[in-house]
């Protein structure tokens, strides 16, 4: 079975050159140096109307924790509907309760307002303590997949705990592996996790000579605000190659796959 590649987008330019390099999925964002918020209407249209692959579209109205009073989650309905609107596959969206867990019920009223698009849980199950616990807790909101790092910094780093996620989510949702996924290490992290799955930003960020931006970065260098997030194609396209090679070695060495 082919892997699926999605990958983080912010604009028309990223998401034709993902399309062109062999993504399956794309997930749009705005803002990506604070892990992504929802994108405005026109952003929608203008991507959806650029490709033929998938476009989930995040649904965060903020940047911070991810427990959300009523007002907010209003909101998250509103961005909900208008993502519909615009012909979009699907939502990636994530509730937490303030001690930590999942908020099954606010998660469950999104997950229904969204129907019959897909629904992707977002990265904020990362900050969870018990991770085989919330994902029961994800599942029974009747979301559809869950985008995780295993609770580390980089999904290679939790690679086995991915594994086990998988075993106890399997027929019910998928797991699908973020953060920090590279073309260096995808090989090792899905040999050992077995995620048919894996999301990427495969971008840089390209810095902005043209505009005087006050405050410093992460890199303590310059403002994110600074910079513009780009995917080039022949990075995607080097990662597909990756990915179709594990796809065909897992067919030839599986005893009884056809």
């Amino acid at each position: 079975m082919p892997i699926s590649l999605e990958v983080c987008i912010d604009s028309v330019e990223s998401a034709v050159a993902a399309q062109r390099g062999g993504a399956d999925r794309l997930e749009l964002c705005r803002l990506l140096h604070v892990g992504g918020l929802t994108p405005s209407e026109a952003l929608m249209r203008a991507v959806r109307s650029s490709v033929a692959i998938h476009v989930f579209v995040m649904i965060r109205p903020r940047d911070g924790h991810f427990t959300y009073d009523r007002v907010e989650l209003q909101a998250m309905m509103h961005d909900i509907d208008l993502a519909k609107k615009c012909g979009v596959d699907g939502v990636v969206l994530g509730v937490l309760l303030p001690d930590g867990e999942v908020d099954v019920d606010a998660t469950a009223e999104l997950v229904s307002r969204a129907r019959p698009l897909q629904v992707t849980f977002h990265r904020a199950f990362d900050q969870c303590t018990d991770l085989e616990r919330s994902l029961e807790r994800v599942i029974s909101t009747g979301a559809d997949r869950v985008l995780t790092s295993g609770g580390a910094a980089e999904a290679v780093q939790a690679a086995e705990k991915i594994a086990r996620l998988v075993d106890v989510a399997r027929g019910r949702a998928s797991i699908m592996a973020g953060g920090g996924v590279r073309r260096q290490n995808v090989r090792d992290l899905i040999l050992t996790s077995r995620v048919q799955e894996v999301h990427s930003t495969l971008g840089f960020s390209e810095w902005s000579k043209n505009v005087d931006w006050s405050g410093d970065g992460e890199d303590g260098s310059s403002s994110p605000a600074s910079s513009r997030y780009v995917v080039e194609e022949s990075n995607v396209h080097d990662m597909r190659d990756i990915l179709d090679a594990i796809s065909e070695s897992q067919s030839v060495d599986i005893p009884g796959r056809r």
